[in-house]
């Protein structure tokens, strides 16, 4: 019998920018983090994910919520911090990891909501 693999489902909200760039790479990779990006932050939950686009969708008018996993005893390695309400909860990958972090996507990171600036 095959070991199945335990996997942890994360969050993140994003742009359309970051977005191409995801597609770019057959939705499986996140892109490199800006020299003023030291951090990625996936977050623990889809309720703080949709919040953070509606948040963002007034600077960049359109943002999309999307959801992936990723390998359950990579990512414990990084402690879950809460960034104000109980719910807001995000992991902090330095961006020197994220390339490893990346590699133990599993699957593809889906669109799961998209929000429009309100005219």
């Amino acid at each position: 019998m095959a070991d199945t693999i335990k996997t942890t489902i994360c969050y993140r909200p994003v742009g359309q920018a970051e977005l191409d760039l995801v597609e770019a790479s057959g939705f499986k990779r996140w892109p490199p983090r800006l020299p003023d990006q030291p951090i990625f932050y996936p977050v623990t939950n889809e309720q703080y994910a949709i919040e953070l686009t509606k948040w963002n969708v007034d600077d960049f008018g359109v943002g999309f919520v999307t959801r992936f996993e990723v390998e359950e005893a990579y990512l414990k390695q990084f402690e879950i911090q809460c960034v104000g309400a109980a719910h807001q909860t995000e992991w902090w990958i330095p961006a020197e990891e994220l390339e490893a972090f990346n590699d133990e996507i599993v699957g593809q990171i889906e669109i799961v909501g998209e929000y429009r600036k309100e005219r």
